[in-house]
């Protein structure tokens, strides 16, 4: 064992707490902006005069442009270092909500919005924690990733209601500007601490018995090894299923929840600081709710897993238009909470299931794919729930449909087919 081994097992943290730290801190970065453009589609629009339309189709070109990024993110990853790839990832971030300052015209918003937030954002997606939690841990894997998901919430959580009081106080520009910095300071943090695998410092991946070898860079280019994990499994009934009902789930989270939960609340004469506190406290229980679910992935079958979770989502949101009105009551609450304990638990049993089924080497660009899915669903909702909202003048058919797609995702997860361990120690 090296010295470096032995400072990180046995006198102090091992090192991939300090790489898990780091990650979790870029993820809440990631998700800060994204988590913010529910709160700002009203100031926007009473600041430029633009329409729904306009401003929830920039939010659908972000969540598309963030989901496709993921699987070729992941390559990137492969191919040139974690490392990198964040770095750069983040200072876009930066600059991209940074420059909404300064901007006039729709074009600009679906431009910095769309492409650069989206690319951003979208190369520090679950994907990314994905691949740190397969190289870094081997205990407690599942719970890892589950930290790692439910750190998007964290970041709902720290940036939701900021930048709401901040988008209906100072204005809209001071809650960007509280992105911008963000991201931009931990740049050098994400230099300085992570690092691509456990051999660059001459240690093992956490629970690991003996060194796993750093593995070789692909020979071919980040776009042909995502593009060909795509192709090698458009047989595969697993991955359309996995692919299937990650769409849904995007549908009914990211795009319908997260983007028009707070002007739906306000349809019905809510304030948009008491939504914003609302979908921020999600964030809380959803922290807890992945938490558990990682656990509960080293320990059950995440097909049932999986059923479970989107069966009673779909319950859930039926009940939504019947729930909504100008103050916080007891139902309002309940549906908060059990929606925030399910909102990403997802996550651990699908990364699961990538691993089992495709394998450690090609799991973080196959989950690329499901999750590209997964925000391409969201993109396609909030487009879909900003188009209903415009033609019947309220939600209510957005609500309905997103729990009916939740209810067929329960039951197309109990045709995943049984492979490998079902549950990982």
């Amino acid at each position: 064992m090296t010295a470096t081994q032995e400072t990180g097992t046995r006198r102090g943290i091992h090192p991939a707490w300090w790489v898990a730290a780091v990650t979790m801190a870029s993820l809440m970065a990631a998700a800060g902006f994204r988590s913010s453009t529910g709160a700002l589609l009203v100031p926007l629009e009473e600041d430029f005069g633009w329409s729904r339309a306009t401003t929830s189709g920039a939010v659908s070109l972000n969540l598309i442009v963030y989901g496709l990024t993921a699987p070729f993110a992941a390559a990137l990853m492969e191919r040139f270092g974690v490392r990198r790839v964040v770095a750069a990832s983040l200072a876009l971030v930066a600059v991209g909500s940074g420059l909404t300052l300064v901007m006039t015209s729709p074009w600009q918003l679906w431009l910095l919005w769309g492409f650069a937030i989206g690319i951003g954002t979208g190369s520090l997606a679950l994907v990314f924690g994905a691949v740190v939690a397969n190289r870094w841990f081997v205990k407690h894997r599942g719970v890892v990733v589950g930290v790692f998901s439910a750190a998007s919430s964290t970041g709902q959580l720290v940036f939701l209601p900021a930048i709401a009081n901040l988008a209906e106080g100072p204005g809209w520009r001071w809650a960007a500007a509280l992105t911008t910095a963000f991201s931009a300071v931990l740049v050098p943090f994400v230099w300085w601490l992570l690092r691509d695998h456990p051999s660059d410092i001459g240690t093992t991946a956490y629970g690991a018995p003996t060194p796993l070898p750093r593995p070789a860079p692909p020979t071919r280019s980040a776009a042909r090894v995502a593009l060909d994990a795509l192709r090698e499994n458009t047989g595969n009934r697993t991955f359309w299923i996995l692919f299937g009902t990650s769409w849904i789930c995007g549908w009914s989270t990211n795009g319908l929840i997260g983007t028009h939960f707070i002007p739906a609340a306000h349809d019905h004469g809510m304030p948009a600081s008491t939504s914003a506190g609302l979908l921020a406290l999600i964030g809380v229980f959803d922290i807890v709710g992945t938490i558990a679910s990682g656990w509960l992935t080293d320990r059950v079958d995440s097909r049932y897993l999986l059923c479970g979770y989107y069966f009673f989502r779909g319950l859930s949101l039926l009940g939504v238009p019947w729930l909504l009105g100008p103050h916080v009551h007891p139902s309002l609450f309940l549906f908060i909470l059990f929606y925030g304990l399910d909102w990403v638990a997802t996550v651990p049993p699908t990364v699961a299931l990538c691993r089992q089924h495709f394998g450690i080497e090609k799991a973080s660009v196959v989950f690329g794919w499901v999750f590209a899915a997964h925000m391409v669903g969201a993109g396609v909702a909030a487009s879909f729930a900003g188009w209903v909202r415009e033609w019947r003048g309220d939600y209510f058919g957005a609500w309905l449909t997103a729990g009916a797609l939740c209810l067929l995702a329960a039951l197309a997860c109990l045709m995943i087919p049984r492979r490998g361990v079902t549950a990982e120690a």
